[in-house]
């Protein structure tokens, strides 16, 4: 399938920077390639101008600059994690379909160097761009409202998205297993939670929520660290010995959940009798590991197809049925907690 990019809009020039902060082109131009070229002072009122204007610097030669580059660019808080892998064979399942090329950055959770992977992304004309995180700083703001290419903030549903958005509700999914877990006759359950991203607070969100209705105390055992399994066994040893009378644990993702089955097992607690374990994600391990794993099961190969479809079709100018699509969630019951 082929298709034909709409005319990119005009972007704030060198000539736009020179003539609002009163010098020549050259003088930008120097600037650019080293600051130190420049007066400081002269320094000062350029570097503010790119900011006010959302200038990029565009790395592609002037007679390519009207072309379509061919590519989308992906943004990956992770690169060692499972669910990024499959959400991502999901987005180049369809550009390849269309004939589109994925340009991948990673930025470790970072907001700032999100910014910078974009500004990067940006300076080689990308067609259009799938972050994986609905938080950004004002100048990452700023720059996609400046080059104004299509724009989808994928796995999760923010209030207010940049353009396009599509992934799911955790805050309500979190909820909707804990109330379970409680249903069931759990009542000292604590919430292991990494990295401390927006979806994890989410979920810490939606835990917290089934509890206080429940007039139940929450108990939250998080880390900055990156998940896995040592880390959950880890945070489950720490959430007992804060509450010996410890019955269950809602983990932020698998891989802390694996570690909490590894840590009962260590210690001959018996899964689910005496300690019901929840992750999230639903990730293979989940299947191979003894008692299995009862997860939130995320459609992550769907949610990046329908990514990258949505911004084909929006370069292309076809009208999308809703910008928004939440595609919600299942529980996948393994032997780590009976919800039914």
């Amino acid at each position: 399938m082929d298709i034909k990019a709409k005319p990119k809009l005009q972007r704030p020039t060198l000539q736009d920077i020179a003539d609002k902060v009163g010098v020549t082109k050259m003088t930008v131009s120097r600037f650019l390639r080293d600051p130190n070229t420049v007066a400081k002072s002269t320094q000062e009122k350029i570097r503010l101008c790119i900011n006010e204007l959302g200038y990029i610097h565009n790395r592609t030669p002037a007679m390519l600059s009207k072309a379509s580059s061919k590519t989308i660019g992906v943004l990956l808080p992770s690169l060692s994690n499972q669910v990024f892998a499959q959400f991502t064979q999901g987005v180049e399942s369809i550009t390849d379909e269309y004939g589109f090329d994925t340009l991948i950055a990673h930025y470790s959770y970072d907001k700032n160097e999100e910014e910078r992977k974009i500004e990067v992304m940006l300076s080689y004309q990308v067609d259009g761009l799938i972050l994986t995180s609905s938080s950004h700083t004002k100048r990452t703001l700023k720059m996609l409202n400046t080059v104004k290419i299509p724009v989808v903030e994928a796995m999760e549903i923010p209030k207010k998205p940049i353009d396009m958005s599509v992934g799911l509700n955790h805050e309500l999914a979190a909820y909707t297993i804990v109330r379970k877990m409680i249903d069931k006759g759990y009542r000292n359950i604590a919430y292991l939670g990494a990295r401390l991203d927006t979806r994890t607070q989410l979920r810490m969100q939606g835990y917290d929520r089934a509890l206080i209705e429940a007039n139940l105390s929450p108990l939250h055992v998080l880390t900055e660290e990156h998940s896995s399994y040592t880390l959950g066994k880890q945070l489950f040893n720490e959430a007992i010995t804060k509450n010996p009378q410890l019955e269950g644990v809602f983990c932020t993702n698998d891989d802390i959940a694996v570690g909490a089955i590894l840590a009962c097992h260590d210690a001959h607690i018996s899964i689910p009798s005496e300690m019901a374990i929840v992750g999230y994600n639903a990730l293979d391990i989940g299947y191979a590991i003894s008692p299995t794993l009862t997860s939130i099961k995320v459609p992550l190969f769907e949610i990046g197809k329908i990514s990258a479809d949505m911004i084909l079709k929006s370069i292309q100018g076809h009208p999308l049925s809703s910008k928004s699509i939440d595609f919600g969630f299942e529980i996948k019951q393994g032997e780590s907690f009976l919800p039914s």
